[in-house]
């Protein structure tokens, strides 16, 4: 039990550490409202299950210990949360983004799609490199050696799943409750560069720790 707490501890702290998940997840709340927020989480939230599933597996080591295929991963996770962060600055600072904030509301149809912001949240978190050497590293310190298996490790990674799900939905719900003054042109085109720089700045950073 204490193994168990001390695994809750160390996760949730993890979770509420700021990172290119989070900001991937206010961006999207901003564009797509709730629904967009809840869907980019539960994207997030998918990617850490597939990392667990690998963790568990085994083929996360087998991804750590070759270089070629962790660099690939490495770079086009990184290059993924770039394209994001340019996106979001272009929309923030770029003549048509100025337009388009000059209204207040969003046009239901310019809205993220609950798809795509799904897509969006499970890229950011399959791409990103730290995700593999977390679980790789993490889980198995909280699992007794004699009791090590599959389900073991793949529990303790469904735990941590949910746990950042209801982390994220909570950032959603919180950005999604402040949307009409979010929205504003000024704050709006604020937070979305903030956000684009910050996942340009997650982005070469993740580039950098990799070579």
């Amino acid at each position: 039990m204490t193994g168990f707490l001390a695994f809750l501890g160390l996760a949730a702290v993890v979770i509420v550490t700021p990172g290119p998940d989070t900001a991937v997840t206010i961006r999207n709340t901003l564009l797509g409202s709730r629904p967009g927020g809840v869907m980019t989480a539960l994207g997030v939230a998918s990617g850490q299950v597939i990392w667990a599933l690998a963790t568990s597996a085994g083929i996360v080591a087998i991804l750590v210990a070759s270089k070629p295929l962790f660099l690939a991963l490495t770079y086009a996770g990184a290059a993924y949360l770039v394209f994001l962060g340019i996106q979001a600055l272009r929309d923030a600072f770029g003549s048509s983004g100025v337009k388009a904030h000059i209204a207040q509301p969003i046009n239901p149809s310019s809205r993220l799609r609950p798809l795509a912001a799904f897509r969006q949240g499970l890229v950011s978190d399959l791409g990103n490199p730290k995700m593999a050497i977390f679980f790789a590293s993490l889980l198995p310190q909280f699992v007794p050696a004699g009791e090590a298996s599959f389900f073991s490790f793949l529990l303790l990674g469904l735990i941590f799943s949910g746990m950042t799900f209801g982390w994220l939905t909570l950032y959603a719900v919180l950005v999604a409750t402040a949307g009409d003054f979010l929205r504003r042109s000024a704050v709006r085109r604020w937070i979305e560069g903030l956000m684009g720089g910050l996942l340009v700045a997650f982005g070469i950073r993740i580039a950098l720790e990799g070579r």
